[in-house]
């Protein structure tokens, strides 16, 4: 999400909007009726077992974590669909670079169906595509990742609701209890507009911060189109984290 750079001197901290947020309980979104909590929120600070383990490991990151297209193939073969680029930068409230920071990512494949093991989807497994993968931020925030154009799918909320293209995000800190969670959408997607889980956000700039802009200027030519996808991790102008609730 290009634009959203925040005034303010280094070191000040702004306070996380409230109102920049849905309601817990929206009928609209019938889940939230049984998991919407019935009194206020308490607002609990880090443990010192929280931030001090487990944490996660450079280590760990293998060559081909950031390309879903060639990640979990089983015949040498690229997963099925679009080809994407998808890349962006990570930013605090003052927008400053947030280097060295493990993205997590996750979606259905072309067809819309997840590789789990709950789904309730018909759309065909890509038994090339396992949907997963992670990145680190380089020393200027930057992620990026290769990956499919993930379908819509059916859900049971009202009986004929449909979920738009989307791609999970989960952003880690220094320790795995330091997670925040969103998820992006594609830019002229009609979809959007029309998803009851969108629609439980009240500010329509809210939602424009979670949809990515197609960049002609960074595709991979005769390859793959690309995406821009910018998460900004609190402050005024903060990404909408459906983890990060509580205002703090």
């Amino acid at each position: 999400m290009s634009g959203i750079i925040l005034p303010g001197a280094d070191g000040v901290l702004f306070q996380r909007d409230r109102d920049w947020h849905p309601k817990a309980d929206t009928p609209g979104y019938k889940s939230t009726t049984f998991r919407a909590p019935k009194h206020s929120l308490l607002a609990l600070g880090p443990t010192k077992s929280e931030l001090t383990g487990p944490t996660f490991g450079h280590e760990k990151l293998g060559t081909l974590d950031n390309d879903l297209i060639r990640n979990f193939s089983q015949d040498g073969t690229d997963a099925i669909g679009q080809r994407l680029v998808v890349y962006g930068q990570v930013l605090d409230e003052n927008a400053r670079p947030v280097p060295n920071t493990l993205v997590e990512y996750w979606q259905a494949n072309a067809g819309g169906r997840y590789r789990h093991k709950k789904e309730g989807y018909l759309a065909a497994l890509d038994p090339n595509f396992g949907g997963f993968g992670r990145s680190i931020t380089d020393e200027n925030g930057f992620y990026h990742f290769r990956t499919i154009k993930p379908g819509a799918y059916p859900w049971p909320n009202t009986g004929n609701d449909w979920r738009p293209a989307h791609i999970h995000f989960s952003v880690f800190g220094h320790a795995f209890a330091q997670r925040l969670i969103t998820q992006m959408y594609f830019e002229g997607d009609p979809m959007i507009w029309q998803c009851p889980i969108v629609g439980t956000i009240p500010d329509k700039s809210a939602i424009d911060q979670l949809i990515a802009r197609l960049d002609r200027h960074n595709t991979t030519p005769m390859d793959a189109l690309a995406y821009r996808f910018d998460i900004v991790l609190r402050g005024r102008r903060s990404t909408m984290f459906e983890n990060k609730l509580e205002g703090n």
